[in-house]
């Protein structure tokens, strides 16, 4: 996949006194999620992920705090900034991405279209750009 299939995912959100915000089956995820997952108390030089998946896909967002999330498709590179509880990212599968730059009390949360399978990883970058080269023929 390339980094132009990467596409922002509005969270539906009441605003009143305060605000909910909510998913449900069939809005505004592209796929039905499988597995949900978060990440939180993270120390701030740590970086999360450094991996790509073979066919998960993904919808990632901070509901709390922020991090940086730096994708990459074998050909260029692209950071974005998560700080919005109803901003999510959609992640198609074939990016390698990396998880940086955790601020205090930040609680990033995954659904994933898949549940978990060590064999969907592509845990080293250099396999990753070889598995790109070879999908893509570049």
């Amino acid at each position: 996949m390339r980094l132009q299939d990467v596409r922002p995912v509005d969270i539906p959100t009441i605003r009143g006194e305060g605000c909910v915000s909510f998913l449900q089956k069939g809005q505004p995820l592209p796929f039905e999620p499988r597995r949900m997952y978060y990440l939180h108390d993270i120390p701030h030089e740590v970086v999360r992920g450094a991996h790509a998946h073979k066919e998960l896909q993904q919808v990632i967002w901070a509901i709390s705090g922020s991090f940086n999330l730096m994708l990459d498709d074998g050909h260029e590179r692209k950071e974005f900034l998560m700080n919005d509880p109803t901003k999510a990212l959609y992640l198609p599968s074939g990016l390698w991405r990396e998880l940086s730059d955790f601020k205090t009390g930040t609680v990033c949360v995954v659904m994933a279209s898949l549940e978990y399978d060590e064999a969907d990883y592509i845990r080293d970058y250099s396999d990753f750009k070889a598995y790109i080269s070879e999908k893509t023929g570049n």
